[in-house]
């Protein structure tokens, strides 16, 4: 098996995510998923879980540059470490999720306006959805919850048509640690 640095797989992840044409973020992120630079956790899903988000947002009508949105992601979410989840108490599903919504609206640490509130709100709420589902980690459970909540949201406040559907996990016996019965997604 290919060896992988971080710096590869974002490069890989913004190959291959520009090719999906799909609207529903589920999809793609399942598609990139199954790709062999992808884990089972690991911190790669910092900016494959915005990048899934922002591919969906484009191919659903979103009037935003693909590429310099995924460029941009690529430099925030680079900076995140590895187990936020256990280690800061914040997940980088949604913090990508987070600074994905601020790339589409230019929302910055000096914003006033809605869009500052509207990232917030939503990072908080998704946050308060892990929570209760609890641990031990899982990036794959993490992305589909909040890539999930981030289309509803972004159809609610936003207008924006991404789709989305029933969600089941493909990767749970990949997983030693999957909550089995406990998560919202598992596919006995």
């Amino acid at each position: 098996m290919a060896e992988y640095t971080l710096e590869d797989k974002y490069d890989l992840i913004k190959q291959e995510i520009v090719k999906n044409d799909s609207k529903n973020p589920i999809t793609i992120i399942k598609d990139m998923m199954k790709k062999p630079f992808i884990g089972i956790h690991g911190s790669e899903h910092h900016f494959l879980d915005g990048a899934a988000f922002l591919t969906a947002f484009k191919n659903a009508g979103g009037e935003i540059n693909l590429a310099q949105c995924l460029d941009e992601l690529l430099k925030r979410t680079i900076k995140m470490p590895g187990a936020m989840c256990g280690h800061w108490g914040v997940c980088g599903s949604v913090t990508s999720m987070g600074a994905a919504f601020s790339i589409i609206h230019g929302t910055s640490p000096l914003s006033t306006d809605e869009y500052y509130k509207d990232n917030m709100r939503f990072t908080s709420a998704a946050l308060k959805e892990m929570s209760e589902i609890g641990g031990a980690r899982c990036c794959k459970r993490n992305a589909f919850l909040s890539l999930s909540l981030a289309a509803e949201f972004a159809k609610e406040k936003y207008g924006a048509e991404t789709e989305s559907d029933k969600i089941q996990c493909d990767f749970s016996p990949l997983n030693n640690q999957c909550l089995k019965e406990s998560c919202p997604f598992y596919k006995p």
